[in-house]
């Protein structure tokens, strides 16, 4: 794991997070963790190849999946399937969990596994996820196996083999549910995704919600329903929003000047930087470098 990225989202340009897997010869993340109101990592709109899967310890965690709200409990599991759109928020002041970012790829061991048990799911439309709660006869299980995986974080092994334990609940859950095969394409969601990628490219640049709508081949208006459907926020708060994140990764990463760093992040002057940052992390650029230090 690579500490100067740690507690941050970092993309790639076309969106999509590049995950900080905790080994660079093994594809997958496993943090006992931590989340709160304003720090960096809460309510960053991203998606990856990767399964997510989160069991809340403590605390209650809104996860959003392309546009729809959940709220997990204490003892509940949330399973985010491949290349989906999601982000969480701490419902309350302060909540605790196990989070695993495991690439699909670990359970390939042939093509016959990747296309009878892992594909049908992973490419599956109408399975962006799976959530374990008290009512599910899973649960208990799922549970167990997610909050005895950060013991073995350095085990590819011992990853493997929990791992494919935690698919075949997956699984079944899947087949309880009578989820359909049959891939869909979705319009709607790569206009969006375009979009994502067309702001994460000119985030330094003076851009306009019609430059951005038009990057999605969509209208304004379109635009502003997919913002708000996927990321529930405006694309002018989206691109706000990612500036500020990058203010606070070159705030970790070196000594740049404030008017550098605001150069930098497309943001016209230090005091309009310091203003929108304090509104997305409650403290300003200045105590945000010193508290990182």
């Amino acid at each position: 794991m690579k500490k100067e990225v740690l507690g941050l989202i970092v993309k790639r340009d076309d969106g999509s997070e590049v995950v900080n897997y905790d080994d660079d010869n093994f594809p997958s993340y496993i943090y006992d963790g931590w989340i709160a109101p304003k720090v960096t990592w809460e309510g960053v709109p991203h998606f990856h190849e990767d399964i997510e899967i989160m069991t809340i310890k403590e605390g209650q965690v809104a996860y959003t999946v392309n546009g729809k709200t959940v709220i997990l409990n204490e003892g509940d599991t949330i399973v985010i399937n491949s290349n989906q759109i999601h982000y969480n928020a701490c419902v309350g002041e302060r909540a605790r969990y196990v989070i695993c970012v495991l690439h699909p790829g670990i359970l390939a061991n042939s093509v016959a596994v990747e296309m009878q048990a892992i594909r049908p799911i992973t490419d599956n439309p109408d399975i962006p996820y799976l959530r374990f709660r008290y009512i599910n006869e899973y649960t208990e299980a799922i549970r167990d196996l997610v909050l005895g995986l950060p013991e073995i974080r350095h085990d590819p092994f011992a990853i493997t083999k929990q791992f494919y334990q935690i698919w075949d609940i997956v699984r079944k859950k899947a087949v309880s549910l009578g989820a359909t095969e049959e891939a869909v394409y979705d319009p709607k969601m790569q206009s969006f995704k375009a979009m994502m990628h067309f702001i994460s490219n000119n985030y330094q640049t003076q851009i306009s919600l019609s430059d951005i709508a038009l990057s999605g081949n969509i209208s304004k208006s379109l635009c502003n329903t997919l913002f708000h459907q996927y990321v529930g926020e405006s694309p002018i708060s989206y691109l706000m929003h990612l500036r500020c994140r990058k203010v606070a990764e070159i705030l970790r990463s070196g000594n740049c000047s404030m008017s550098d760093i605001a150069s930098l992040t497309g943001f016209g002057g230090v005091s309009y930087m310091s203003e929108t940052f304090r509104k997305f992390f409650d403290m300003s650029p200045r105590e945000y470098r010193k508290q990182w230090q």
